[in-house]
């Protein structure tokens, strides 16, 4: 990641420790830590070289929480198995591989291993034991153990990859904590994935540290980030014809509908800014329409609306400062703020939308 090519946020985590625990085989001068720093340059990354030991790791990372009190804990693969531990504070576990003493075995295998970065002791090899294995199990056992309601609600998150081939373990973390999120991606935690999934939940637990409330911004769905009459080219001339005229009750079409050109970016990046949610109304005639507009906001918008989809008829009972809308109907005519109507002037594109709020701040 070079830094003059990637957006930084300066005032995220502002004067914070954020203490990263990385993966196995990893170091402290992992790929992550360093646009960590890029990303986030008025925070401290804490990134130790975790030791071969998963005890002796445990009693370090235990040891540093009680030292420097980290803001925030983010654990990736076997890190999240460590990170779920540190009990007591704000945690982030990206693809956490829980069961790391079986995986150890069906990946990667007994014997010689090697460092795949840099470490301060300057090994570049290490032994992987029945020892090892074994105190990976030692270690397991307290997972999950010491979660009160507070951990189980708002301080705890697990991003885990719809494509990750190795680690499967959605279900035992939501089984624990309700913030269970699927992101678009494999295992490795790659630019893409750090800007676009683990950002945003980064940026809700510094607001909700800091007490910080945003204005509020709510987009419609259909019309406005999607493309809503393009959709019908997506289904056969039979089906076409059968809902001739309210092609809004074809079963799935709400989900196979493209996003609007240049929709995801301005949300995502509104969504760093502002308090976001997408406010939409469904036919009561359709009922995969509601499932479908879950599985398109989660398709196309990702983690950062994640629990931020709204379906209503009735938008104008919706406290808020701005919304974004087609049209005026559904209650966005009566909506309590200011009313957006995109695709007229002088909202007509979301780069007119965007050089809206550019210009307000």
């Amino acid at each position: 990641m070079d830094n003059q090519n990637y957006i930084q946020y300066p005032d995220m985590m502002q004067g914070k420790k954020i203490l990263y625990v990385h993966g196995f085989a990893s170091s402290g001068a992992s790929g992550t830590v360093k646009n960590l720093r890029i990303l986030l340059p008025n925070t401290e990354i804490i990134a130790p070289d975790l030791p071969v030991s998963p005890l002796e790791s445990m009693k370090l990372l235990r040891d540093i929480c009680n030292t420097e009190k980290p803001d925030l804990i983010i654990g990736t693969s076997m890190g999240g198995l460590y990170t779920e531990q540190l009990y007591g504070f704000d945690r982030i576990l990206v693809n956490p591989a829980f069961l790391m003493g079986d995986t150890l075995k069906k990946l990667h295998g007994m014997g010689k291993q090697q460092w795949l970065n840099p470490r301060k002791d300057g090994a570049t090899e290490f032994w992987i034991t029945q020892d090892t294995v074994d105190e990976f199990k030692e270690v397991m056992k307290d997972s999950f153990s010491k979660i009160d309601v507070e951990e189980r609600r708002n301080r705890v998150y697990g991003l885990f990859g719809d494509k990750d081939p190795w680690v499967h373990t959605f279900d035992m973390f939501a089984a624990h904590y309700i913030n269970a999120i699927y992101f678009d991606g494999e295992h490795r935690l790659n630019d893409s994935i750090l800007q676009n999934s683990v950002i945003p939940v980064i940026h809700w637990i510094d607001d909700r540290q800091n007490g910080t409330q945003r204005p509020i911004i709510y987009f419609d769905l259909d019309g406005t980030l999607v493309d809503f009459d393009k959709g019908i080219h997506k289904f056969d001339a039979q089906t076409v014809q059968q809902y001739e005229g309210h092609p809004w009750d074809i079963p799935g079409y709400f989900a196979a509908l493209e996003p609007m050109p240049s929709a995801v970016k301005a949300f995502r990046t509104l969504s760093l800014k502002y308090d976001t949610y997408i406010l939409s109304s469904a036919p009561f005639s359709n009922p995969s329409a509601w499932t479908d507009k879950m599985q398109w906001v989660q398709k196309w918008l990702g983690v950062a609306a994640f629990r931020r989809l709204i379906i209503s008829h009735h938008k104008n009972l919706n406290y808020g400062d701005y919304l974004i809308d087609d049209r005026p109907y559904n209650g966005a005519e009566e909506f309590m703020g200011a009313f957006l109507q995109f695709g007229e002037a002088p909202y007509k594109t979301w780069d007119d939308v965007m050089e809206f709020f550019k210009h307000i701040g």
